[in-house]
Formats: C-alpha cells, structure tokens, sequence
C-alpha cells in the first residue's frame, strides 16, 4: 500500500507546486486594533533604501510614535515604473481554459497576491475537479500566522472533491489505494511557483482524507441523493474537525512536531466558488466577498455582492451568535465588535482558543507551553469563555445562476474591500476589459485648465497601464493602492505604497488577494 499513497501524496501535496524550503513560523502576540489580530511581534524585512519619499503618505496615529522622528540625508526619490510592475506582477498568474471542464461557462481566470504581513498571511487556490465536474476558486485570509491558511488552501479542495465524487468512484479509490495501484488523481491544480507548499505532514493530512471517504463509503453516502450546498458545507464542517483533531492528538505527543497545533491555533477566513456551467456555488466563512461584475444593456457596470460578511456589521449574524448563548452573556460575547472581545470574523478555520473546551485549552497549555511561550496564548482561555464554542466553521453558501450580463466574478480577501468599494472594483475591471474609460469623452463636469490638463494625463497613464497589466488582478491591485478618485492611477503615489517598509505598510493595509474569474459572455 506504500507504494499507493506515496503516489497519491505526489498528486494531492507536491505535483502541483514548486518545492520550497521550510519557512521558520515564529511566535507571534496579537494585539487588538483595526484589523482582528495584528501581529505585534514577527520577523520582520525593513527596506534597506533610506531615501523612500513618504512624506505625502497619511498613516493612522497608530502607526507613528509621537516622540520619534524620521530623518533621511539623502534626497528623496521614487521607485521607478520597472520596479512598480516588478513588485505588482511577482505573484501574478493566470490561466485560460480549452478543455471545457468547468461546463464551458469559464474561459479563464486571472490571480494575484499582494502580502503586507511578512510572511503573507493570505493565500489562493485554483484547480479543475478531474473525477466530478467543475473548476473550484478560493482565497483563504489568515489570522494569528499563516498556517492555518496554507493548510485549508492545501487540503479544502480535496475534501470537496471527496464530498461531490459518487460511491462507486470512491470504492475505487479505496481499491486502489488498499492493493497497492496509483490512484487516478482528484484535481488539477493552477499553482504560481512563488505559492509556498508544506511537506511535513502530508502523509497525516492524506490520512485524515482517507478517513473521510472511508466514512463516506461505511455509511453508503452517495452524491446522487444530496446537493452540492450540502457536499460544500459536509466538506468545510469535516476539514475544521480534522484541524482540530489533528491538534488534540498530537498536543500530548512530546516528539511530535508542531504542524498540527500551529494550524488549530492560528486561524483563516475561506470564500470558495464552484463552477459547474451556468451554476455558481458559492461557499463563505468570514469576511471575504465575492462581487458579481455585471454589464447593463445601456454598457454601463454595476456589482452584485454574492456573499454576506460573517462579522459584528451583519445584523443577522449578530443575532446568531448571540442566540447561540446565554441571555447573561450578551454583554461578553461580542465586545467592541469582536467575538469576546478578541476575534473579527464570526466564522473561520482553526481558532481552537475559541472553540475548545476551557479544560482542553489548559490542559495543552500544560503539556506544551514551549509553543506558548513568548505569547499572549500564555492565558490560553479568554476571559468570559463559559459556553463554547463561540466560533464556527460552517459556511455560508450561496447559489447564483449565470444570466448573459453577468461578465466575471471577484474573490478577494477583506484587505481589497477596505481600500475600494465594491462598484468601482467593478468598473475597474470592466472599463479595463472593454477598454472603454480612454474613449468616452469628459462629461460636463467643472474643471479648470490645469485640472483638464491632469486629467488627461491620467487618461494617458490609464490606458497605458491597462495595456501593461493583462492581468485582471494585478490592475485591481494598480488602481487600489494608487487611486486618485478620478478613476485613474496617479503614479507617485503607487510608487509611494509599494515603498512602505512592512512593518508601516501592515499598519496602512492588509494583505490583498484577488481572483478574478471570466465568463463565456461576450464583452459590450
């Protein structure tokens, strides 16, 4: 059977990526500012360039020390256009479609990551369902670290693709996998190089799966008799219980490693999309959004949210959580728009600290305090914990069916929706692909000479820098960082973004990651 699982571990873990080396995950504390947990305490890479003009940049008071002042002695200077392009398109990707297995509806797709935090704490997906039907998209917002993340990035499609496969393909499976054959593979993944791989714990991740299906198989469970809403919600459920289990058994074992607690006791946001010709199924958990890019008969644009925000700003989600516990809890459970005062999302992988039992939660704090050690998880049960558990992991899901307007759909991590509205990400990406904002004329708007003149410049910029980016993505991440509200880039102050040292630009934005899906409907 070894020779089966290795084989299959080759499919499902490394085929797909660049191999890399192990990335150090050091201690971290968090502590409670706009974001939900900030990272206060992380290695860090600072900008070795002293002459980064920031003087026109606006940072929270947060972000700058009232005693200290910042001095350069040499001129200021701006990164030049190689260097913006170089820094926007280092993680960029895209992928176009010819064998027609996402139903036709799909014609390809375009992603980028943008990180803030050092190491990114985001993370995407993109792969083909090759034994069901489909293509899956994903980006997935890390919290606390980045391990949690990397794993559902890595592991969430897999338990998808076990939830939608009929009974009989996954006897087969089993089969294979029992006597020792290769075992066709589950997904075709659509990796950058840059998109960091973990290869220590593939053979318990592959464990856990084959549990799964093996279940699955025990108790005659085919995808025939349910809906893919059920198989992506069986799925999300599934993965966070492995996490969680992974982490109890191995919290005891003091020769194991740490993979497992590292990702239980970080956390990660998910927005999932399955295609399946003209169905989109989408499944949330977080604060994550997919906006439906839509394009009226008149030509103009408008965005369809396809998702809720699991957070304090929904009042139906408010009203979940606090109905899941005690009336004499109600001033606990959510304070200042955090779930104890602590977390921002209502929903996410991982969080045990928000899920386990106060008894469970000391007693690994006892047999592993090295990994606490240094952090804020030294008090590893929050204060007002009587009724856990206060976070779940159960998405959201949504079905919409495609209409001939409806153009492309953005997923993207809440470090876009904080710099941009969801109309003129939108507009963005449709003007960029109609190429229309440099033709149409300059309405009656009052502008004086020098004001036309500017605009017109910026028209020239724009169109330029759509022709540079034929990445949807990567022209999003132009516009939010170097927007001017006239709809265009002003260059200088992109360039001025993209110098922020990280430990100042973590404090100004968040790590940024986009998806940006386009359909088999023609362009006006």
């Amino acid at each position: 059977m070894n020779g089966a699982v290795t084989h299959f571990l080759s499919n499902m873990i490394t085929s797909p990526f660049i191999r890399r080396g192990r990335q150090h995950l050091s201690i971290i504390k968090w502590k409670t500012v706009n974001h939900g947990y900030v990272l206060q305490q992380v290695r860090l890479c600072h900008s070795s360039d002293s002459s980064m003009d920031l003087t026109n940049v606006s940072y929270p008071v947060s972000a700058v020390h009232s005693r200290r002042k910042y001095r350069s002695s040499n001129p200021p200077t701006q990164l030049p256009i190689s260097q913006v392009n170089h820094i926007l398109k280092s993680n960029e990707y895209s992928y176009r479609v010819t064998d027609g297995r996402s139903g036709g509806s799909v014609t390809g797709f375009d992603s980028n990551i943008l990180p803030s935090n050092s190491p990114s704490e985001d993370r995407r997906s993109a792969a083909t369902c090759l034994q069901s039907r489909g293509m899956l998209f994903g980006v997935f917002d890390g919290h606390a670290g980045s391990a949690c993340a990397q794993a559902v990035s890595e592991r969430l499609f897999y338990y998808i693709a076990v939830s939608l496969l009929p009974l009989q393909t996954l006897l087969d499976i089993e089969e294979a996998v029992e006597n020792d054959r290769p075992v066709m593979p589950m997904l075709q993944w659509h990796k950058h190089p840059n998109d960091y791989v973990s290869t220590d714990a593939g053979k318990l991740y592959f464990e856990s799966l084959r549990t799964y299906w093996q279940e699955r198989i025990d108790l005659q469970e085919d995808t025939e008799d349910e809906n893919i809403q059920t198989a992506l919600t069986n799925a999300f459920k599934r993965l966070d219980s492995d996490i969680s289990l992974e982490a109890q058994v191995h919290f005891g074992d003091p020769f194991s490693h740490f993979t497992p607690l590292r990702v239980a006791l970080s956390g990660c946001t998910a927005c999932v999309a399955h295609m399946d010709g003209d169905n989109i199924h989408l499944a949330n958990l977080g604060d994550s959004r997919a906006v439906l890019g839509v394009q009226e008969a008149d030509g103009s644009w408008s965005a369809l949210t396809l998702t809720n925000d699991h957070n304090a700003q929904n009042p139906d989600e408010m009203q979940r959580v606090l109905s899941e516990h005690p009336n004499l809890e109600r001033k606990t459970v959510v304070k200042h728009d955090r779930l104890l005062g602590l977390l921002l999302p209502f929903r996410a992988f991982g969080d045990i600290k928000f899920k386990w039992s106060s008894e469970l939660l000391n007693r690994m704090s006892e047999a592993r305090p090295e990994i606490l050690s240094g952090n804020e998880f030294a008090k590893m049960v929050p204060s007002n914990y009587y009724t856990p558990p206060y976070l779940i992991a159960e998405p959201e899901v949504m079905h919409h069916k495609l209409r001939p307007q409806d153009k492309f759909l953005i997923l993207a991590t809440d470090g876009l929706w904080e710099l941009m509205h969801r109309q003129t990400v939108v507009q963005v990406i449709g003007e960029h692909l109609s190429s229309l904002h440099w033709q149409k004329p300059v309405t009656a708007v009052s502008f004086t000479l020098g004001q036309m003149h500017r605009l017109l410049q910026e028209r020239k910029s724009r169109a330029l820098s759509a022709l540079e980016d034929e990445n949807s993505a990567t022209h999003l991440i132009r516009h939010a960082l170097g927007s001017d509200g006239f709809g265009s880039v002003e260059p200088r102050r992109l360039a001025k973004m993209l110098s922020l040292p990280k430990d100042l630009a973590r404090m100004y934005r968040d790590d940024i990651t986009i998806v940006v899906i386009h359909f088999n409907n023609p362009i006006m």
